[in-house]
């Protein structure tokens, strides 16, 4: 059983002229009334740094690789569409609905599709419990994506998130810093496994990871402006209250103690690595292009 693939108009032409194209997550179409402008200002930011965007969207038992503008709108306006993670992917193409992708489904469709890259803002990873472990750690040992992102969110565990990476043999590479990144934070306070400042070099790390056998991702961190961050100190203070109190949803509480500067800082991590994400792809393109 093959699953069908239906590219958008803009991703075949760019696929079928050899162009660099970028996966994108749809779960932002799902972020409240303005998020189809949100979707359009991270495709744009891909755009503008010299690739082509492709948000994966699911719908009648497809997978969309590059949602249209009506598309985009309608994933938009449709109330209760769910996030549709690896786990769901086959129930919900099953079933014919709607689903809108988060970093494994997104994974999968990238891979499935012979997209080499994927912009991901945040990705999950080891809870500060270390009782659970997010679904996206493990699609990474998996999934032969290159994945751009801005590290984790200072609420889960860091260090232990970067030991698992560690054991499963997933690189990471810090883009042009020396820190692991902390999403909106510019740094978590630990060093990256690698800094790579030159992109044909990180084109060539991630061919050589997948012609070692590498069988899953390549983990490029890339951390926001430092006109857009939020200080590491002020979020691990928050985190520190909000344990204390012993408060079930961490991360809400981060938002409302950050005041809705938390909104600001989190587009701002979208916009920035869809641009990094898109200048990396472009810069593989043209080390591999044949």
């Amino acid at each position: 059983m093959n699953i069908p693939l239906v590219y958008g108009e803009e991703v075949a032409e760019a696929i079928t002229a050899g162009q660099p194209v970028v996966a994108l997550e749809s779960g932002v179409l799902r972020s409240g009334p303005d998020s189809a402008e949100t979707a359009r200002l991270i495709e744009d930011a891909v755009r503008a740094s010299g690739s082509v965007p492709a948000t994966i969207g699911i719908d009648k038992g497809r997978i969309l690789v590059g949602l249209s503008e009506t598309d985009i709108e309608r994933f938009a306006s449709t109330p209760g569409v769910p996030r549709v993670g690896s786990r769901d992917l086959p129930v919900v193409l099953a079933r014919g609905t709607m689903g809108a992708t988060t970093v494994t489904s997104s994974l999968i469709a990238a891979e499935l599709a012979g997209l080499k890259f994927l912009s991901a803002a945040e990705i999950g990873g080891v809870h500060r419990d270390a009782r659970r472990v997010s679904p996206d750690l493990v699609q990474f040992t998996r999934s032969r994506v290159a994945v751009v992102c801005a590290g984790a969110r200072s609420t889960l565990d860091l260090g232990l998130t970067l030991e698992f990476l560690e054991t499963h043999g997933v690189p990471v590479v810090a883009y042009r810093s020396d820190d692991f990144p902390a999403f909106y934070c510019v740094s978590s306070g630990l060093r990256g496994p690698h800094r790579v400042d030159d992109p044909a070099v990180l084109a060539r790390a991630i061919e050589s990871h997948w012609a070692l056998g590498g069988p899953g991702s390549f983990l490029v961190t890339t951390p926001t402006k430092p006109a857009d961050a939020i200080d590491s100190a002020e979020i691990e203070s928050v985190i520190t209250s909000v344990l204390a109190a012993g408060t079930k949803y961490l991360e809400r509480a981060v938002d409302r103690a950050t005041e809705g500067r938390s909104a600001k800082a989190t587009m701002a991590v979208l916009i920035n690595t869809a641009e990094v994400a898109g200048e990396l792809a472009a810069a593989h393109a043209k080390e591999f292009s044949s």
